[in-house]
């Protein structure tokens, strides 16, 4: 594909690269889950460094500053740990235990707080936008192996790369081709761990295509995240995919003249229509959990004994740990497969504001600063389908894989960034 070419300028932007466009070498050899925190901390290091450096040299015209929405994003995930290590104490959970959660939470909810921060640096949102579609590209043409293996009946997984002993899990560290739903059908989760994961992958890689400027990888780009998407057979895929373009776009035209006028216009006519509409979107709903009846049970099943737990016996600070639930949910996680209910679960009221107000937050900053500024009106596409994700994942397992779009949190919101948004 011969087009114009974007070359990493410095250490940030290579690392931010090469970590993205090798995503398929590194899911090969399993190292994907541990590419993302390891340059996190390294960038996070390199990151204070950098702004004790500017700091001290008293650069008034600095490229690197820390907003108050990032800051907030870290005592959120301070917070965090906080209530992971009171929750720890209040069940008698051991030094081990606390120790071995640390570690996860400097893989999963940290990451959270880390990428904006690393957002903040030399990187151009145009290096992103062109890594993702990278990928994408790359998916294109591994798209015909990972069809005909479902179609020959090969194994579904290849093997599992021994790294698997870092945790959190073995289908973190597979080789998988395909997979089989519980209906029969085969679905696609590529380099994830389970298919919705590459869903949520694949929106917020569907907008950074969006934005590139080269129009052959904006093809590819696009084309690999409808592939993605509809391979992964997820609902919550599909309706993000169809609502965070549109609705972005009316966030950040909203003070426009015409937007209001057509806001008025639009109000006029639901009024008119309001009960058809109530009742398509009451079918709506119902198909939407009827094609996958069976999951839509379990998970409200898991989302009402992790709300029961929490309120009866620990809502402060949760339970510490996740446990894993009865037979009436097939024996997963309590809170799983939703960020909310997990919090609550697990580090309780305190873990469910530490994630709100960061959000809050950061939507806020982003939504004032989307009208005349490119990053920020990425950041708070990626924004709004981190929180449709809440409603069907838990953010921090998945964190290693989304981290691309968390760097726009804090490209977004960095009003010192001088740098073009062009090539």
């Amino acid at each position: 594909m011969e087009t114009k070419s974007i070359n990493p300028q410095n250490f940030e932007e290579k690392l931010v690269w090469y970590s993205i466009t090798g995503t398929y070498v590194f899911y090969l050899f399993g190292a994907l889950v541990v590419v993302a925190p390891v340059i996190a901390w390294v960038l996070f290091f390199y990151g204070l460094k950098k702004l004790s450096m500017e700091y001290i040299e008293g650069d008034e015209y600095a490229s690197f500053g820390l907003p108050l929405s990032v800051l907030v994003w870290f005592i959120g995930m301070f917070m965090m740990l906080v209530a992971l290590i009171l929750g720890h104490i209040n069940h008698g959970i051991g030094l081990g235990g606390i120790i071995k959660s640390m570690i996860g939470w400097a893989k999963g909810w940290a990451l959270l707080a880390i990428f904006p921060f690393i957002g903040c640096l030399d990187i151009r949102p145009a290096l992103i936008y062109r890594a993702a579609c990278v990928v994408c590209f790359h998916t294109l043409l591994l798209l015909p192996l990972f069809i005909g293996a479902a179609v020959v009946g090969l194994p579904q997984s290849i093997y599992v790369s021994p790294l698997k002993v870092l945790g959190p899990g073995p289908e973190f560290y597979s080789l998988n081709l395909y997979e089989i739903d519980p209906e029969g059908a085969p679905r696609w989760r590529f380099f994830t761990p389970w298919a919705p994961a590459i869903g949520f992958v694949a929106n917020i890689y569907f907008i950074f295509a969006m934005m590139e400027k080269e129009w052959k990888w904006k093809l590819a780009g696009i084309s690999g995240c409808l592939v993605m998407i509809l391979l992964s057979k997820s609902r919550l895929a599909l309706v993000a995919i169809v609502t965070v373009w549109g609705i972005t776009w009316f966030l950040s035209n909203f003070r426009k003249p015409f937007v209001l006028y057509l806001c008025g216009l639009g109000s006029a006519l639901i009024g008119c229509v309001a009960l058809p509409i109530a009742a398509a979107m009451e079918q709506a709903m119902a198909t939407f959990k009827a094609a996958r009846a069976d999951s839509s049970r379990v998970r409200s099943a898991l989302g009402r004994i992790a709300v029961d737990r929490w309120s009866r016996e620990a809502p402060i600070f949760g339970h510490g740990v996740v446990e894993r639930g009865p037979h009436l949910v097939e024996y997963m996680p309590i809170g799983s497969h939703h960020s909310w209910f997990g919090l609550l679960f697990v580090k309780g009221i305190v873990g469910f504001i530490s994630l709100a107000v960061p959000m809050i937050v950061s939507f806020l900053t982003l939504w004032y600063r989307s009208h005349d500024h490119e990053p920020a009106k990425v950041g708070i596409a990626v924004l709004m389908i981190l929180f449709l994700y809440t409603f069907g994942e838990n953010l921090e397992i998945l964190a290693y894989l989304v981290w691309p779009g968390l760097l726009f949190l804090g490209m977004g919101v960095n009003a010192r960034c001088q740098r073009s948004h062009d090539l």
